[in-house]
């Protein structure tokens, strides 16, 4: 499995834009073949203490039930679609993909 987050900083970040981009998130990536967990959602505001990152408006979290599933959706045209109808509001994407480990 492979875990990828992904942290979207908005140009226009009011609630309506917030919205949008979240809706557009479950409309065209959480459909495309491969994903074993999808979810998308706007940071917590009130989560304030110095060790919280708050330069982000939107993030995802996805994981992949391999490294195929990951490829695959990185190219597919659902996820092309999504990033041109939406780039234009993105001021800084953030991408971290990762291993779990199961083992702890």
């Amino acid at each position: 499995m492979i875990s990828h987050n992904v942290f979207f900083e908005l140009k226009n970040d009011s609630e309506e834009a917030v919205s949008k981009l979240i809706s557009e998130c479950h409309k065209y990536l959480k459909p495309i073949e491969g994903i074993i967990y999808f979810i998308a959602g706007s940071m917590h505001e009130e989560h304030d203490r110095d060790v919280n990152v708050r330069d982000y408006h939107v993030a995802t979290h996805v994981t992949f039930r391999n490294q195929e599933a990951h490829d695959k959706y990185q190219i597919h045209p659902l996820h092309n679609e999504f990033a041109e109808r939406n780039k234009d509001n993105w001021k800084s994407v953030r991408v971290f993909d990762w291993l779990p480990d199961y083992n702890c």
